[in-house]
């Protein structure tokens, strides 16, 4: 049976597929929070929250292993892959191999970050290979993950060029769309330190103004 029958012909195998990469999603980046706050902190400071996505941040910083919002999430993307299943057996059948290419490959793109930063993490606090310290301010990290997951859609996109295959071209819709999002939040963070920073500014030179003029 060829990769194509065994997920496309039935609903199940890509759901189990996706739900085990939404769980390892989220068991990886628990694991990696916690090595930040366990010293990984000391030498790589990151702005904010280590949880990029705001919906989950809560949940990530309390080192929550049972989260109701993950769960919320994984129910409501079942339920939506399931509906996109009946759809597609009704209209297009390429319509659910784009919408699960679009979830998987977009976790398979996450899970490259989550096992660089795992690698990076411990050997942080088991070696003395990586020295001095880091801060990244939050549009830095927002921009930089814009960056790698344009990358994945890019490398999606000449895979289609040969493949054809919807289920790929949602790989590259997926990353396109995060990516661009993340862009947004990097210059909404930036536009937001820009105005702070120009209040603080303006507040300052208030009383050097009428100390001046009195």
């Amino acid at each position: 049976m060829s990769v194509n029958h065994l997920l496309f012909d039935s609903l199940w195998p890509g759901l189990a597929v996706w739900g085990a990469l939404y769980v390892s999603d989220y068991a990886f980046t628990l694991t990696c929070a916690r090595l930040y706050q366990n010293g990984v902190k000391e030498k790589i400071v990151f702005e904010g929250s280590f949880e990029i996505t705001p919906y989950f941040q809560a949940d990530i910083d309390s080192l929550r292993v049972v989260s109701p919002r993950f769960l919320a999430a994984m129910a409501a993307a079942c339920a939506s892959l399931g509906a996109t299943w009946w759809l597609a057996g009704i209209s297009d059948a390429r319509l659910y191999q784009f919408v699960l290419g679009s979830m998987i490959l977009s976790e398979l793109a996450i899970h490259v970050r989550h096992v660089r930063n795992l690698f990076l993490f411990r050997a942080i606090l088991g070696t003395d290979d990586i020295q001095g310290r880091m801060h990244y301010a939050r549009p830095s990290m927002l921009r930089m993950s814009a960056v790698e997951l344009f990358a994945f859609a890019g490398m999606y996109a000449f895979l289609f060029l040969f493949t054809f295959s919807w289920f790929v071209f949602g790989g590259v819709f997926a990353c396109l769309g995060i990516a661009m999002k993340h862009r947004s939040l990097a210059e909404k963070h930036s536009a937001a330190l820009m105005a702070k920073t120009a209040a603080v500014q303006k507040s300052e030179q208030a009383p050097a103004s009428e100390s001046t003029s009195s």
